[in-house]
């Protein structure tokens, strides 16, 4: 799909140098990527304490 966007060059550039990635198109993909993962382990996060814990658990017998 093809798109028309008006991105920072500046922000780009150094996008670009940073990933190492051949491509600006391979460098907006990669960060958009990242961007949608860190999304969802920022929702991930949100639940911890809001989860029933289970009783039986015993963690320190996990550490071994």
């Amino acid at each position: 799909m093809a798109t028309n966007l008006s991105i920072d060059t500046n922000l780009l550039d150094e996008a670009l140098k940073i990933s190492g990635l051949p491509t600006k198109k391979d460098t907006v993909n990669q960060a958009l990527t990242e961007f949608v993962q860190r999304r969802k382990q920022r929702e991930v996060t949100s639940l911890f304490g809001h989860l029933p814990q289970d009783a039986d658990y015993d963690y320190k017998k996990r550490r071994k």
